[in-house]
């Protein structure tokens, strides 16, 4: 029959009976008054304990004492050394792309490449429709700015997940703003401006626009877009394209 192998604090209790033993034994062989052998055991072994705990603390304690991170800030340790990293090279800060998501858009605002060129193909599915029928097709309420009046082309997309009204010089794309992204548009410096009293994103530049499809799939409709204001209404995204910023304001604040 085998026998399991010692395990390293089985080893240290031995060591210390064995002791205690031997000390036993030369108790026995003193003359001298002496405390109880057992007490005397027990005071040795504290002693040989004591330096033991006290060299591993000093360890612990040492010139390279242990650091404990969470998982929280470990990962962002590791994003800072990464930031730092690729900031510190043109390569890497070419490569740094920020995002931001908001009213069913993805803005990546970071080296945009050339603008898109040609003719911009329609939405997917586009058909041209009245405002009545745009409605009656979609699972969200379509708004019309009071300052625009009715639009002059109404048309619906993508089996209903888009409603563009169209005027002359101006678009405005309407769609379910609180799941999916709907459009993403990348541009170069300067970051889109916060637009508090329609809380939304004012985006001045020209950029390249790109429509993602209810159904997965690359980006369609590649165009360049001018300057554009994106804000939410009740759930509903908004992107009205073509007015200069106080037109866009105006028109936002009369939509209803």
């Amino acid at each position: 029959m085998s026998s399991s192998p010692d395990r390293p604090g089985d080893r240290s209790d031995d060591r210390f009976d064995e002791l205690e033993a031997d000390l036993r034994a030369l108790g026995e062989t003193l003359h001298a008054p002496a405390p109880p052998p057992d007490a005397v055991a027990r005071a040795v072994r504290a002693r040989l304990e004591a330096p033991s705990e006290q060299g591993a603390r000093s360890r612990r304690q040492g010139l390279f004492p242990r650091v404990r991170l969470s998982p929280r800030k470990a990962v962002a340790a590791v994003v800072v050394f990464l930031a730092v990293l690729i900031g510190a090279t043109p390569q890497g800060r070419a490569a740094v792309v920020s995002v931001l998501r908001f009213a069913g858009v993805e803005i990546r605002v970071g080296e945009p490449g050339p603008l898109p060129t040609g003719v911009a193909s329609p939405l997917p599915s586009e058909r041209r429709v009245t405002l009545d029928e745009a409605r009656q097709a979609v699972a969200f309420p379509v708004a019309v700015p009071a300052a625009l009046g009715d639009p002059a082309d109404v048309r619906v997309s993508d089996g209903g997940r888009v409603v563009t009204l169209l005027w002359p010089g101006l678009r405005l794309d309407e769609y379910d703003g609180t799941l999916d992204v709907v459009f993403r548009k990348d541009l170069g410096e300067p970051w889109p401006e916060d637009v508090p009293t329609v809380r939304g994103w004012w985006i001045q530049q020209p950029h390249g626009v790109s429509y993602m499809p209810k159904n997965g799939g690359p980006p369609t409709q590649d165009r360049v877009a001018g300057p554009t204001l994106i804000w939410q209404r009740d759930g509903v995204g908004l992107r009205l394209e073509g007015a200069d910023k106080e037109e866009a304001l105006r028109i936002a604040n009369s939509t209803r």
